[in-house]
């Protein structure tokens, strides 16, 4: 992502290393405590940051806060190419959770939330397929351009 992030070696007090790891930048990006604009080249992995923000804006916080209702999430990208790759995306992630194996779910949201899930993320995750379904007119995943004719 365009923020450079840096911190120090452990024993090296004037020398930096740079986490250049997509995976680490893309992580940070994609934590709903934090404000970020994403930018960067064709398939870099923007939809996949957006993707998974949504997903943890969905499950309950690290400090117990309920997730956000699906209602309330607007997400806005430049092209309908994008927005509809984030619908069939969420789609797919949020089938597979109501029916993956415990393992198998925990393993995921370890790796999306960067921290060891407890029951109710694993309760929530089950229970989101059918929340959105039931949210009417579903996450809004919108382009700028349709959002601003829809104000």
């Amino acid at each position: 992502m365009s923020q450079q992030v840096q911190k120090k070696v452990q024993g090296a007090a004037s020398d930096t290393v740079r986490e250049t790891d997509p995976n680490v930048q893309q992580g940070k990006a994609s934590r709903p405590d934090y404000s970020v604009w994403v930018t960067a080249s064709a398939g870099t992995g923007k939809t996949k940051v957006l993707t998974d923000r949504i997903l943890r804006l969905l499950l309950p916080g690290a400090d117990g806060r309920p997730g956000t209702n699906a209602a309330k999430i607007l997400c806005l990208t430049y092209t309908k190419a994008g927005a509809g790759e984030m619908a069939i995306r969420l789609s797919n992630t949020l089938t597979r959770w109501a029916i993956a194996p415990e393992e198998e779910l925990r393993a995921e949201l370890k790796k999306l939330q960067n921290r060891e899930p407890g029951q109710p993320d694993l309760d929530k995750a089950r229970q989101l397929f059918a929340e959105v379904a039931d949210t009417p007119g579903g996450i809004k995943i919108l382009t700028i351009h349709s959002f601003c004719q829809s104000v």
